[in-house]
């Protein structure tokens, strides 16, 4: 117990010397001479003023805009959506410009014309109307011998379907 209390007796002598503060206590000095800083006063706020709405005479914004009404305007005049499930026709794996009209023939005591078509593969198909050409549904309405009259059926940007009324030719006539 004597070693104990011995131990602490030269513990707090040890560090009850006042010298080495002196650096600390000038420190402390030398700031609380040095001027304080200046807080700026803070800026002065404009009021608020309401915003009044003016516009209440013109086409309210959930409303359909002109231009929109006539395209469902137009949208009467679209067709029904084509079968994309029916089985498809050779030639619908070409576009309309990799096919062209090569001749017609017809059977024997018929009026009825088929079409020669001729793809960008070499290939020569025959065609009557009702069968289809071309990527976008393309249904053959008519053969005549100059030309092939197809009624392509094409998404309308909005939903919904339009008919769109192409021709194939000769080669060289212009008919695409």
């Amino acid at each position: 117990m004597r070693v104990l209390i011995l131990t602490s007796l030269i513990f707090l002598v040890a560090c009850s010397g006042s010298s080495d503060i002196v650096d600390l206590e000038e420190f402390v000095a030398s700031t609380a001479e040095k001027p304080r800083g200046r807080i700026p006063a803070l800026p002065e706020f404009k009021p608020y003023s309401a915003f009044i709405y003016s516009a209440s005479a013109m086409r309210s914004p959930f409303k359909s805009p002109a231009v929109f009404e006539e395209l469902i305007q137009q949208k009467a005049d679209s067709v029904a959506a084509p079968d994309l499930n029916r089985p498809k026709d050779p030639l619908e794996r070409f576009a309309l410009g990799e096919v062209v009209l090569v001749g017609t023939i017809a059977k024997e005591n018929s009026t009825e014309l088929k079409a020669l078509l001729k793809t960008a593969s070499g290939s020569v198909y025959v065609a009557e109307r009702g069968h289809y050409v071309g990527k976008n549904n393309g249904k053959i309405i008519h053969v005549d011998e100059a030309k092939v009259d197809i009624l392509e059926t094409v998404p309308d940007g909005s939903g919904g379907w339009i008919a769109r009324p192409q021709s194939l030719g000769f080669a060289g006539s212009g008919g695409n």
